[in-house]
């Protein structure tokens, strides 16, 4: 019988900050129905999200995707996703949020190996028990390392640093070294839903997350899914809650905030990437789904010091991600802080 992930509500293990660029988060936390998100979005970082409760939902670029108890879902920068958690008991699940440095530490060709699960066409993971109990064993070595086994204190945060750093770093070097290994192991499948209508909208909200980048019209998603222009709107806005213009509109936003923090592209082709038809256009989504204009978001969430990373052409840059946006260490201390209070109050 395997060891379950040791959990305590409201832990966090935190280990460096962006100008080192090697970072960890680890948050242990309680999600209910009432929070669910209301659409997708997307990290600058890896993230990896391990539900402790029997079970969820979670969507990857418009498609929803049931996951049990210990499976792992991979998530790689800028992936769109989403959690949606059932009603009654809130669900526990573990986050871990990482980064690493652009050279590797002198083992880019490996670290580029370790994260090749995350760029599966479905990085959902569910291992059989000799595997899963390999996993859950290292995961609970790195919380009794930061806690020093007192792994069942809640509502406390660790700051790692020197050789607790370092152990910490190579246990999770092991973690996704066996998560690469276990891979051909993985057995999640994804149920077949038994409303097929449902099935076809979530097709077409995929394509359109796939195809963000080109003219997108209702017409043209009703010949690709084989439904007329009417029904694929009424069910389209019955099933995601929106209309076929506001998703389009949404996912091409959320793309374009990430390529804003995240690159120093011009404006003008930052849209244009992202398939509005005019810069006008695009000024007028953004600001109503954003509340700023694309300049001022970038301004807002880029950091005064993002010109500055971007010319130093990768000296301080993350492997396989874009440079992050702020002060890691701070970001997470500040929201490890406003979840313990958020409790207490």
């Amino acid at each position: 019988m395997i060891q379950p992930i040791h959990y305590s509500e409201k832990q966090f293990i935190i280990i460096n900050d962006i100008s080192h660029s090697l970072f960890y988060f680890f948050d242990f936390d309680m999600r209910s129905s009432q929070v669910n998100m209301e659409f997708e979005h997307f990290h600058p970082y890896y993230e990896i999200h391990v539900l402790l409760s029997p079970n969820a939902i979670h969507f990857l670029e418009g498609v929803p995707y049931p996951i049990e108890n210990h499976d792992f879902v991979l998530l790689p920068p800028p992936m769109l996703h989403k959690s949606c958690y059932p009603e009654n008991e809130p669900s526990k699940r573990l986050i871990i949020n990482f980064m690493f440095p652009e050279n590797g530490f002198g083992f880019q060709d490996a670290f580029q190996e370790l994260l090749v699960p995350f760029n599966q066409k479905v990085p959902i993971y569910r291992f059989p028990e000799k595997q899963l109990g390999v996993l859950t064993d290292l995961i609970n070595q790195i919380v009794s390392l930061a806690f020093q086994g007192q792994s069942d204190a809640p509502f406390a945060t660790r700051e790692l640093s020197g050789t607790q750093e370092l152990v910490l770093h190579s246990l999770f070097i092991r973690f996704l070294y066996c998560l690469t290994l276990f891979q051909d192991s993985n057995t999640y499948e994804k149920k077949q839903v038994n409303d097929k209508i449902t099935e076809r909208i979530y097709s077409v909200s995929n394509y359109i997350h796939t195809h963000y980048h080109e003219a997108l019209t209702l017409e043209g998603l009703a010949r690709e899914s084989y439904m007329s222009p009417y029904y694929l709107s009424h069910q389209f806005k019955r099933i995601t809650g929106y209309t076929i213009t506001q998703y389009i509109h949404l996912v091409r936003v959320r793309n374009c905030q990430f390529l804003l923090t995240n690159t120093q592209n011009k404006i003008t082709d930052i849209a244009m990437e992202c398939g509005f038809v005019s810069f006008s256009q695009f000024n007028r989504v953004f600001r109503k789904f954003c509340g700023e204009s694309p300049s001022e978001y970038r301004k807002n969430h880029a950091g005064e010091h993002q010109a500055e990373k971007a010319e130093k052409a990768g000296k301080n840059a993350s492997l396989f991600t874009p440079p992050l946006s702020t002060n890691t260490r701070s970001y997470f201390v500040a929201l490890a802080i406003r979840k313990v209070w958020s409790k207490l109050v």
